[in-house]
């Protein structure tokens, strides 16, 4: 498999843990799609919440669970079917959808998926 600029700039370099302040980065370039799985890298953490990014390959799925944090899917590249409390849902590129706290829900990657998920502890 040929690799990407982005993966041999990455490798280049010891990645980041997270995201540097004050810096403007294209995030979705920070993690590839791996065939048949879904990959994720955190890239803030905090008591009161996280911001995760994720690349799913098509089909790939997380099962059915419950956060008790509100979770904001934020969809950079691709396609997602969303599953919150029993109704689906769909979002594509640009699109984000809110899954509230103490909900259950599912994802599931209907295209090669690169989504952000921002999770904030309720007040």
């Amino acid at each position: 498999m040929k690799k990407s600029p982005v993966l041999d700039e990455l490798e280049s370099e010891k990645p980041p843990q997270g995201l540097e302040p004050e810096k403007a980065v294209d995030v979705s370039k920070l993690i590839m799609i791996s065939e048949g799985s879904v990959v994720s890298r955190v890239l803030v953490k905090s008591e009161t919440g996280s911001i995760t990014l994720f690349a799913f390959d098509k089909d790939q799925a997380l099962s059915e669970h419950t956060a008790p944090y509100h979770a904001m899917v934020q969809v950079l590249e691709g396609s997602v079917e969303l599953t919150i409390g029993g109704k689906k849902r769909n979002a594509r590129d640009g699109q984000s959808v809110l899954m509230p706290a103490g909900i259950p829900h599912s994802v599931k990657a209907l295209t090669p998926l690169k989504m952000l998920l921002t999770m904030i502890k309720p007040s």
